[in-house]
């Protein structure tokens, strides 16, 4: 018998109530709100090298042997033509290739709401990488703009352990 289990004087077993519960914001359809919370285990796998160079100020990339296709957000395996992929550095400062303000965020960002999100391109880089731009009004920041990788000083192993500022002139 789980602990949440009694027996009553008559042999009965009765499920214990808990003083817990959910807040009901509507009957039909039921909505509802109630607090939840896990420990998530999780492992980048193939990635993992990504974000260990994240935790050490580095951007890193991948670049087909094969085709010579390079990829600014890494891949295991050529998107051109499936061959595996090798890692490579990339250079800290790019610019930018396109962008938009968000006006609303996930819990992670809601707080900075308005921020630019932007696209950022290297020279002999195929594809872009995703990130946010910081230190500019989002009425100042232009396509082309020279901008420079920052990180967090204490990493979270997260793809938001990398911003992006303006390059300073």
């Amino acid at each position: 018998m789980s602990a949440e289990q009694r027996t009553n004087s008559a042999g009965k077993v009765k499920l214990e109530e808990q003083e817990i519960g959910a807040v009901l914001y509507n009957v039909d359809p039921i909505i509802m709100k109630y607090h939840y919370e896990i420990d998530y285990m999780h492992s980048y796998a193939q990635d993992s090298p990504f974000f260990e160079g994240l935790s050490k100020g580095e951007l890193w990339g991948s670049k087909c042997p094969v085709c010579g296709s390079t990829f600014g957000t890494p891949r295991g395996h050529c998107m051109n033509c499936g061959a595996k992929t090798e890692w490579m550095q990339l250079p800290l400062e790019a610019k930018i290739h396109t962008y938009t303000t968000c006006y609303f965020g996930s819990q992670e960002f809601l707080a900075e709401t308005p921020f630019t999100l932007i696209l950022v391109e290297w020279p002999n880089v195929d594809t872009f990488f995703l990130s946010r731009l910081l230190g500019v009004a989002p009425d100042e920041v232009k396509i082309g703009m020279p901008v420079r990788a920052k990180f967090r000083r204490l990493s979270q192993f997260k793809p938001t352990d990398v911003y992006f500022v303006p390059e300073e002139s």
